[in-house]
């Protein structure tokens, strides 16, 4: 079974593993040596990759950093209940599947108790991104000439600058899923995608008044290089990266205490996966250790807060035509008007908490098994006059753009730096500010929501999520909204 609209990336697929990668097997061997490594078994599958990855690093107009990466191996992962047995190498071949199918023969020790399989899609499903290899097209010394020209732009837009850092990732990712007959309904699937991925960074530090303050900007995406090395687009990047810096030489301390707190559209939306989107998903939920556990259509925000796991925008970074584990990803609804409606699975915690399957099984590489993991996680807009916002606040914070947190998943207790804050004083925005920490409880925050913008903004393209060791590719989104108090810490008054 192949999915028709992702022929090319089968096609793709066949050339490297069956042919230039390996010689050594065939699909049908491979499929037979399935079968016979997960009888038994509730689920499972063969998870091939192949990657490429070049980073590009100008520091102070000197290319200080330079290298490229490739590399390719196979996970193989059989689970019966609740229980997973993983095995992965770095050598394509027979021989070493074999090897990694006597490790799963651990699974035949074990009491199969659930035959429940979360349903596997035999549908279309449609290409969220182009196949192209993201450099295709680009020269190693026209990529450098790109980093020299952005440093060269930025320190020639104000005399303050004394420092220019520019970092190009580029990444391509050949995936092929093997689900063989016996965990598949009788009938062996083969699924494929092809991950382009692209970044770029610019960070600049400016001095004046004898303070030193610095910025970041980046933007990405699952496209070529061509699209992010337009000037127009770069130089709007160093423009912004240079604007934020310049707001750090003017801010003030933050002040400390409790007051209301006015979230900016975009990135601040990193609150929400960080403080809501982990406790969501589905492993936290089935082990009990989230707040939200068994709260299923409860009321768990305010009315009017909305929150989706959208996996299916076209060329986002945090979107997958399929997710690691074979699955469509799909536009999951969390929340819908303040109540719970879903959390986020992969198959193994679909299948033991008896629900679907949402194309969350993500995984970093071949050398890890898939766990439910997010993708682009969004709030939905409201109907709230953003203006009115901001007059409708006497004293309170202004927070645009957001630094590193930290957040415990059991409590939903957070802690995040703001990059980018203002003061609010008698409804007017003034003063930026800067030292300023978000402290509070994620489950807290959703129920003090007041107020939501009609825009929803998505972030530039940049997030990495990191969870049990392993970083994928996310997104987020968000309209401005207003959260009745938040205690921030800065300066006491």
């Amino acid at each position: 079974m192949i999915l028709p609209s992702i022929s090319e990336a089968k096609k793709i697929s066949d050339s490297l593993f069956w042919g230039s990668l390996c010689k050594e097997w065939t699909p049908e061997e491979v499929e037979k040596n399935l079968d016979q490594s997960l009888k038994g078994a509730d689920d499972g599958e063969l998870f091939l990759e192949f990657r490429e990855t070049e980073v590009l690093g100008l520091e102070q107009g000197i290319l200080r950093r330079s290298s490229f990466n490739r590399s390719c191996g196979f996970g193989l992962r059989g689970v019966i209940d609740e229980k997973t047995v993983f095995s992965h190498s770095d050598r394509l071949g027979l021989s070493s599947l074999q090897r990694a199918g006597e490790t799963l023969s651990l699974l035949r020790q074990q009491e199969k108790k659930n035959s429940f399989m979360s349903e596997f899609p035999s549908g279309e499903v449609h290409p969220l991104y182009g196949c192209a290899h993201p450099l295709e097209g680009s020269r190693f010394p026209e990529r450098v000439s790109l980093l020299r020209e952005i440093d060269s732009y930025a320190r020639s837009l104000d005399s303050r600058v004394t420092q220019v850092n520019v970092t190009l990732f580029s990444e391509w990712q050949v995936v092929r899923i093997i689900r063989p007959s016996c965990v598949n309904g009788g009938q062996t699937a083969h699924l494929a995608d092809i991950r382009p991925l692209v970044r770029l960074d610019v960070t600049i530090v400016v001095k004046g008044d004898g303070q030193q303050e610095s910025a970041h900007y980046g933007q990405g995406g699952r496209y070529g290089l061509e699209r992010i090395s337009r000037p127009q687009i770069w130089q709007a990047m160093v423009q912004e990266a240079l604007r934020q810096a310049v707001v750090k030489l003017e801010a003030v301390p933050a002040p400390a205490g409790e007051m209301p707190v006015i979230l900016g559209s975009g990135w601040p939306g990193i609150l929400l996966h960080e403080a809501v989107g982990h406790g969501l998903e589905g492993d936290f939920n089935r082990k009990k250790t989230s707040v939200f556990s068994g709260k299923i259509g409860e009321k768990v925000a305010a009315s009017g807060v909305t929150v989706i796991d959208d996996g299916t925008i076209a060329e986002r970074r945090g979107s997958l035509t399929i997710d690691d584990e074979g699955m469509p990803t799909s536009r999951t609804v969390l929340i819908e008007d303040g109540i719970l409606k879903s959390y986020i699975h992969d198959r193994l915690n679909a299948r033991l908490l008896g629900q679907k399957a949402t194309g969350n099984g993500r995984r970093e590489s071949y050398a890890h098994a898939p766990l439910p993991r997010m993708t682009n996680t969004l709030m939905a807009p409201g109907d709230a006059d953003t203006e009115a916002m901001i007059r409708s606040t006497e004293k309170g914070l202004y927070a645009v753009n957001f630094g590193g947190g930290q957040v415990d998943i059991t409590s939903g207790k957070f802690v995040f730096a703001m990059s980018e804050a203002y003061l609010i004083e008698n409804g007017r925005v003034t003063r930026p500010v800067k030292g300023a920490t978000l402290i509070g409880s994620g489950a807290e925050v959703m129920q003090k929501i007041e107020l939501i913008g009609p825009e929803m903004a998505l972030d530039p393209g940049i997030g990495t999520c990191g969870k049990a060791g392993q970083g994928v590719p996310v997104g987020v989104g968000q309209p401005m909204i207003k959260v009745a108090g938040l205690t921030i810490g800065g300066i006491a008054s």
